[in-house]
């Protein structure tokens, strides 16, 4: 019984609408692999480390195929090709390419037969240490348990992965349900990941295979001592998409932020590219078990929260049918959405509260994230306080399930713990003393709250049905999410983008999708 009055044949053509829309990108992405699937497939195979000038090897071993205009058969195919005409191990023969001694598409063929077989045994190394990680996760909530939801959600942002552990653990024992490790301004924009632990960053901490498993390593010993499972994100997005999703699977991530547009929309990252990596970085995701939050707050950073309202919806169901393509369940998809409404506007709240209660009603098994207000915080951090009040109170009012805290000093400066302290206070507060008020409560009929959310929905399959026959990559470029506009030929990346030669294989595609 829906408290909103939500009319379930609206419902239906939204999402068929949104399956339109998904099974067009789809066309888009069969025909063509990039250069971060390939390095991806590099990693699961075992393949790790820096050149002595720093460039991944990975990189090397791609880069070399590529400019000899053979990537589109696929890294996997070269790589087997190498190791059983050299006898050699992925890494080795990796390392002997950026020596300058193997030249991979000079290696004489070998036999089609023991090829298939070959790349089945190196796809096993990445396979088997992430169902070992999978195992790994499961054991420690079997222990530990986890959080009441909403789960409380912090980030640490200091640039220095070991300060970085210092400040979850201590979010951690004051409260915190999940720690997110903020990426260093502008890493999405690398087309490479760098090698090690890393000590600098300007406005977060460098996403590394080695500061994952440092981080996961302090959330675990957190985690025993408070005696909850701690939950572990970064943000598999930029172009190197594929290849954070690969690091984050083997090193048990357990939330990663991995958008379908974000990298398109806000960093100018090629849509042909990016269309192409979210299906491999979500496939890799939903094999290893973890959940994926999307972006869809952002939207609310450049476009009115109020009257762009219904283009977060159409976003979340266009999200939920491309990640489902995927092999992602539904209970994978955290679908974001934001508290971002002007707090000057009259029922402001009440608008708020709407838009958070349809989420919850459109996507019932989604483990929601919802975003605490930033647009309209200002440096009067009492207001801030309140404002962040209001937005713990929508939360557990509309049944959310993964809640990033508000930071009263957001317009000010990167959070101390002290701020964050506070946050955590608040939140434990009215979640407590509001625990079951969800189930107690009903809407007015024809009431604000019930109109306001009819009338996102209406708008909201409109948007798609408009979408769906005009082709997703054309309303982007028409501005029409964000209102900002991006080419299809534009963006950073699209010389990484190779059309799949008839011959292209790729192991992991059908492994994790159950395929095989």
């Amino acid at each position: 019984m829906s408290k909103l009055g939500i009319d379930p044949v609206k419902v239906h053509r939204a999402r068929l609408a949104a399956e339109r829309i998904a099974n067009d990108i789809q066309l888009h992405i069969d025909r063509r692999t990039t250069t971060a699937v390939e390095r991806a497939t590099l990693r699961l195979m075992g393949i790790d480390g820096a050149t002595e000038v720093g460039i991944p090897l990975p990189n090397v071993v791609v880069d070399q195929v590529l400019q000899d205009g053979r990537l589109g058969m696929g890294i996997a195919f070269w790589l087997a090709n190498a190791v059983i005409y050299y006898q050699v191990s992925p890494q080795e023969a990796a390392e002997q390419v950026a020596l300058g001694k193997i030249e991979l598409t000079r290696v004489p063929i070998q036999d089609e037969g023991a090829l298939r077989e070959e790349i089945q045994k190196l796809a096993q190394y990445g396979l088997d240490k992430i169902c070992a990680k999978k195992q790994e996760r499961d054991e420690y909530i079997k222990k530990l348990g986890q959080g009441a939801e909403p789960l409380l959600y912090v980030i640490v942002a200091t640039g220095n992965i070991f300060e970085d552990v210092k400040q979850a653990q201590s979010a951690v024992r004051q409260g915190a349900d999940v720690v997110a490790v903020i990426r260093t301004t502008g890493q999405s924009l690398l087309d490479y990941v760098p090698y090690g632990a890393t000590t600098e960053g300007f406005g977060g901490t460098y996403a590394t295979q080695e500061n994952f498993r440092i981080m996961r390593k302090g959330l675990d010993e957190v985690g025993e001592e408070v005696g909850k499972y701690i939950r572990l994100t970064n943000y598999c997005s930029g172009l190197c998409m594929p290849e954070i999703a690969a690091m984050g699977a083997m090193e048990r991530l357990d939330f990663m932020l991995n958008d379908s547009m974000y990298g398109v929309i806000f960093r100018d990252i090629n849509m042909q590219r990016t269309f192409v990596d979210q299906y491999f970085s979500r496939m890799i995701n939903g094999f290893a078990g973890i959940i994926i939050n999307t972006g869809e707050d952002n939207y609310l950073t450049t476009a009115d929260a109020f009257a762009a309202a219904h283009t977060v919806t159409a976003s979340q169901f266009i999200n939920e049918q491309l990640a489902l393509k995927c092999g992602l369940t539904e209970e994978q998809v955290a679908l974001g959405h934001a508290f971002e409404i002007n707090p000057e506007l009259e029922n402001s709240f009440v608008y708020e509260l709407a838009q958070a209660a349809l989420a919850r009603e459109l996507f019932p098994k989604s483990p929601l994230k919802y975003m605490p207000p930033t647009k309209y915080m200002t440096g009067n951090i009492f207001k801030g306080h309140v404002q962040n009040c209001l937005f713990n109170m929508a939360s557990i009012m509309s049944g959310q399930s993964i809640h990033l805290l508000g930071m009263l000093t957001e317009a000010i400066h990167t959070p101390h713990i002290a701020d964050r302290y506070l946050a955590l206070e608040n939140a434990k507060l009215v979640f407590n003393a509001m625990r079951g008020f969800a189930e107690e409560i009903t809407f007015k009929t024809d009431g604000i709250i019930q109109k306001r959310a009819n009338k996102v929905l209406n708008d909201a399959v409109i948007f798609l049905e408009e979408v769906a026959d005009m082709g997703l990559m054309e309303a982007i470029s028409k501005g029409m999410f964000a209102d900002i506009a991006r080419s299809p030929k534009g963006g950073k990346g699209l010389d990484g983008v190779i059309f799949k030669e008839p011959d292209y294989y790729n192991p992991f595609v059908d492994a994790m999708l159950g395929r095989r």
